[in-house]
């Protein structure tokens, strides 16, 4: 299992458009991906109704956690996502 912590920067936080960006790129991988937040919840990375669900606005800190042959691209790749504001700005 590899995770890492990241800040949302974005000035919308965790909306459709984010989610649906956070998603697509998470589904080009095998690893299990899960996103959790500092309140305790914690939803299935590639599933963009619970990353809406969770109603992430800027500043909110979550971590990315994968498990799987692929799981330290994974989640290099969705920080740089999440800390590139997903391309917003």
């Amino acid at each position: 299992m590899f995770a890492r912590e990241v800040i949302l920067t974005n000035k919308t936080g965790f909306h459709l458009r984010p989610a649906q960006l956070f998603v697509e790129k998470a589904a080009k991988y095998e690893a299990k991906i899960s996103v959790k937040t500092d309140t305790g919840a914690n939803v299935d990375g590639k599933s963009i109704l619970g990353l809406m669900a969770l109603g992430l606005k800027p500043g909110a800190k979550i971590t990315i956690q994968a498990e799987g042959i692929d799981e330290v691209e994974a989640v290099n790749a969705l920080v740089e996502l999440v800390e590139r504001k997903f391309g917003e700005e």
